[in-house]
This record gives structure tokens, sequence and C-alpha cells, in this order.
């Protein structure tokens, strides 16, 4: 049998899981395969790495993943090492919003957009009065008629401004770190779409829902919502690499160039290395993308390079506990955009999972940039610490000097699923098939999150090998804060 030759180009988590997924099915189908991963930088994983400083544990980039999306999990199990997974420290499940100088507690039981229990909205101290009677209105009005529009829009129409500035905009900022008036409805949270159409009021059918099944779907379960690595998500990188053929990867080299030569492809890099391939994987951004096609379908190119996207970076700061007055009893906090922070938003690492800091320390993992405010990561490194800490001294009434600081930027690192993304999305799919033996995937198309770049990396890898996909190609519901 003739050797197949495939090409995956980017080592990030997509790529990663594309390459051993299709290692996988060319041992159990017998298939002859020779694997090629190229990476631009020095070190696999993209945005996931894991530095340990001082007895600290630093995420550089996701700090977890979603248990209630599978293919994440499910990777983990195939891989054997399930067992090194652990979850959030669940008695401390609050999240709080920064609103007029005060840590504010989100409501038990605010599903995301919506309140789903009635006592704790209605004590709350983060909403009005009039704002929590607009938001009532929601069990009222009719259902809307638009296929797609803006988040924001839908939570204007639904449940007021209140619910949209305080609550919907600082959670979904991070997720997306994007603007709620641009992301699609439809293709970041179409559950919520899908709770109007099916039972008109959205707090309606999250009440209905409560009644079927526990919300958090966690209740006597494993795993809590969100999961990591005991030794940081890095884990999840070393351990999908040591599963490639040896010498499959190759660092350090930047693809420049991708061709179509009659019935093959051929892989350039800037680096001066040409492979002839049968199939080519492209799991890089969908701007990186559009570049590397651009004389194979100028027309593919040009949506690919429509997708925005955002960059985003992360100041993570150590602290001894002994420096810290707030109780820092929750997950973190999220900030309106209405307050005009810096922060988007604030981890208490060491309180959502252990291991994260030395006995008698924290670790807080503060969120800048983002969609609405990307003007902030023109500031340096010194200053972007200057101004989280002093926002943590407002926050928390945290004074003293850190005992550990990081930066972490991430340039046009964050897809934007603005309005008529789907539709954008199904005419990339509609070029691709033309194209035989091309795969996209990652995140800038059918979800952000880890879960779904290994189903979009693996999915890429079934369709290169002939195998038909088991993963659903429908838009499934965000990650939620």
């Amino acid at each position: 049998m003739d050797r197949l030759k495939l090409v995956v180009v980017g080592g990030g988590i997509t790529g990663l899981a594309a390459a051993h997924r299709a290692v996988e099915l060319a041992r159990e189908r017998a298939i002859a395969l020779d694997l090629t991963l190229f990476e631009a930088r020095t070190r696999l994983g993209g945005t996931i790495g894991t530095e340990r400083a001082d007895g600290f544990l630093v995420e550089v980039g996701p700090d977890s993943f979603l248990s209630e999306k599978p293919w994440a999990l499910a990777l983990c199990r195939r891989l054997g090492v399930e067992d090194r997974l652990v979850r959030t420290d669940d008695r401390f499940r609050k999240v709080f919003v920064w609103r007029a100088g005060r840590l504010h507690p989100l409501p038990d039981g605010f599903q995301l957009l919506a309140p789903t229990k009635f006592g704790p909205f209605v004590t709350s101290g983060l909403f009005s009065w009039p704002g929590k009677l607009r938001m009532a209105l929601d069990l009222i009005l009719p259902r809307g008629v638009s296929d797609d529009e803006s988040l924001g829009a839908f939570v204007r129409r639904r449940l007021g401004r209140e619910a949209l500035e305080r609550v919907a905009q600082p959670l979904v900022a991070g997720i997306y770190t994007a603007d709620p008036d641009d992301l699609s409805l439809a293709a970041t949270m179409p559950r919520f779409r899908e709770l109007e159409r099916r039972d008109r009021s959205v707090i309606l059918g999250l009440w209905r829902a409560a009644r079927r099944a526990p919300l958090d779907g966690t209740s006597g379960a494993r795993w809590s919502l969100f999961v990591t690595f005991q030794n940081g998500m890095e884990e999840l990188v070393t351990t999908l690499a040591s599963r490639l053929p040896p010498g499959a990867t190759l660092l350090k080299q930047r693809v420049d160039e991708i061709e179509r030569r009659g019935g093959r492809w051929r892989v350039v890099s800037a680096e001066g290395s040409l492979i002839e391939a049968d199939r080519v994987i492209v799991a890089v951004e969908s701007h990186i993308s559009g570049r590397l096609l651009r004389y194979v379908d100028p027309a593919l190119a040009t949506l690919l390079g429509e997708i925005p996207y955002a960059s985003s970076a992360t100041v993570t700061l150590g602290y001894r506990r002994t420096d810290v007055p707030h109780p820092v009893d929750g997950f973190g906090f999220v900030v309106p955009r209405t307050e005009h922070r810096a922060l988007l938003a604030c981890t208490f690492s060491s309180v959502k999972y252990p291991g994260r800091a030395p006995e008698g320390h924290v670790l807080l993992r503060c969120f800048v940039g983002g969609a609405l405010n990307e003007g902030v990561l023109e500031l340096d490194d010194a200053t972007l610490v200057a101004r989280a800490r002093e926002e943590l001294r407002q926050a928390l009434g945290v004074t003293a000097e850190p005992v550990l600081t990081r930066v972490s930027r991430w340039a046009k690192a964050m897809p934007q699923y603005h309005v008529g993304h789907g539709g954008r999305v199904e005419a990339i799919e509609r070029c691709t098939a033309a194209l035989p033996g091309l795969h996209l995937a990652g995140g800038a198309y059918r979800g952000v999150g880890i879960a779904d770049c290994i189903r979009s990396g693996e999915a890429a890898a079934e369709r290169a090998l002939g195998v038909e996909s088991v993963v659903s190609d429908r838009f499934d519901r965000a990650e939620s804060p």
C-alpha cells in the first residue's frame, strides 16, 4: 500500500489534536501514514503554556477546559491521563462583578444572561429595582423574529440594558474578549436563541430546564464544569506531542506558502523546507490561513481574512496571603466596560484550583485588552503591571508588592464571531470542499474553547483519512465563565 503523506500546519492544540487523531486512525485502519507537523514557534501548544516559579504554577494561556463539551475529556481518556485531571474547588464557586467600587456576588443561579432563582435575584444589590423589573418583562415579551442578531441586541431586547451592561457584557468579555454588539448570538450562544424560540421567554426556558436537571450538570458527577491538569494545561500538550512519531514535528519552521500541484499539495516553509503531501490540515489562525492559501483560492483567502481577531494579555501576580485583605472566597471577578477599568476580569487561580500557589500565598490572574480595549496593550509590561496592581488595590485592598509577576501577551489570537459568522463559515466550507485534500481546523470556525478546538482538529483528521466523522458540525453552547 502507498504511504499517505499528511502535513499539519500549526502546532497549537488544534494541530496537535489533528495529528494525534490521524496517528490513531492510521493505526486502527492499518493505513501507512507519513506525518509532518510544522510549527513556527520554538515550542508546541500555541496559547497553552505552563510555568513553575517559586512554588507558583502560572498558566500563560487557557487555565482549564469545559467538561460539558465531551471532546477534551474523551481525548484525555484515550491518552490515559484522566487521572491527572483536577476539578475546581466548588466551595468557592462564587463569581463577583466589580461595580461602583464594590465586588457584588453574581446572584446564585444566574445563567450568563438571566436569573433562574427568584430569591437571590430579588435581594441582589447588583441591579437596581427598575433593572430587575425590566428583566422580569422577559416573562411576557413576544418572541423575536431575527434569524441572527448580535448578542447585545438580544439581551437588550429580552432583559434590558442593566442585564447587558452589568452581567452579560463582562461575562462575555471573559469568554470572547469581544464587544457583545458585534457578536453573533447564533454563533456564540445559540442555546439562548433556542430558548426564546421554544419557550418564548428566556427566563421561563431556564426555569423549565432547571426542573428537568441540575443547572450546573455537575451534581454527583465526577467532574466540575471547569477541569484542568494537576500540573498545568501544558501536560496535555506534552502528552500529545509524545504520542506523535519521532521526527514528525518540525519546530521553528514557519510555513510561507501552500500550493496545489496536480493532485497533490506542496507546503513550503520560510526556512526552506518543502514537502509534497496528499492531504494538508491547516490549523492556524484564519488570517494566516488566508495568506497561505492566497494563490490556491483567492475567494477562500478573502473569506478567511474577513474573520476579525482581538488581542489580549494576562498579568499574573503572586502575593502572601496576609497581604490580601479580601477573603478571596470565589473564583474571581469580572469588570463591566461601563466601569472604565483596564481589567476585564481577575481569576483567583489558587482558590479555583489546587496547587497553584505555595502554602500561605495566593495567585491572581488579571486579564486586559480585548476588542473593547486593545489600546491598553500598547503599554509596556511594567505599566500593565502597575495598572493591574492599582485596580487590585481598589477591588481587593491589596497594597503590598507582589512576590511574583508575569505578563503574557497574545496578539490577534482570539477570533471574533461577528453577526453573520455562521454564513461566512458555511461559505468557507463550500470553498474548501472544492479543494480535495485540503482541510481547515481551529477556533476561527465553530467554537473557540479548547474542547471545540480538539473537536475541530480531530474532525479534520477524520476527513483527511477518509473516515466518516462522528463529530457534530453544529454550533454548541458557548463556554461559560
